[in-house]
Parts: structure tokens; C-alpha cells; sequence
């Protein structure tokens, strides 16, 4: 369902199907970019691990599915005062969508 503010609510879902967080964007990409950055990050991004991502589009029954990982890297030169040093960045990589039939 579209918000307002034109963003869309998705679940995170566990293998068991228990849904732990909600991340919101305007696309689904968005919000697995956002799940994807608490993954516990790997030193390059070449020496992260992949996970599967599964989040559940809120009011319908489309689960977009992604693999998502995350690395350290250090800040930009230009950084503001308030950032760290070293920050975490993300990606994800589609791999499809399911429907449940619940």
C-alpha cells in the first residue's frame, strides 16, 4: 500500500516466515538497500557475504527477494563532522519475486 508520501512499507521475512522489521521506500530495491546495510559487514565488498533478503510488499502478497551485503569502506574527504571514519555501504542484487498463497 502507498503512503501518502508516496512509500511503501516491506517486511523483512525469516525463513520461518516471521516478519522482524519494516523498512519503507519508494521502491523495493530502496528498502532492501536499507535492510541490507544492518548486515554484519565484511571487510571489501568482494569479501562480504551474500545473504537472501526477503521482504513482503505490506498489503499485498508480493515477497521481492534479494541478495544483500555490506562492507566497510572509509568516509569521503568531504564528510560531515558528524559521520565516522568508517562507514558501511551496501548493495543488493534481484533475484525474483514470490506470492504467497497464505
Amino acid at each position: 500500500m502507498v503512503r501518502e508520501d508516496g512509500k511503501r512499507n516491506f517486511a523483512l521475512r525469516e525463513s520461518g516466515g516471521d516478519e522482524t522489521s519494516v523498512f519503507s521506500g519508494n521502491t523495493p530495491r530502496q528498502a532492501a538497500l536499507k535492510a541490507a546495510r544492518r548486515l554484519e559487514p565484511g571487510s571489501s565488498e568482494d569479501a562480504a557475504d551474500r545473504i537472501e533478503l526477503r521482504l513482503r510488499e505490506k498489503g499485498t502478497d508480493k515477497v521481492h527477494i534479494y541478495d544483500g551485503w555490506a562492507w566497510e569502506e572509509t568516509a569521503p574527504d568531504d564528510k560531515p563532522d558528524w559521520m565516522p571514519s568508517e562507514i558501511t555501504e551496501a548493495n543488493v542484487a534481484k533475484k525474483g519475486i514470490d506470492h504467497l498463497e497464505e
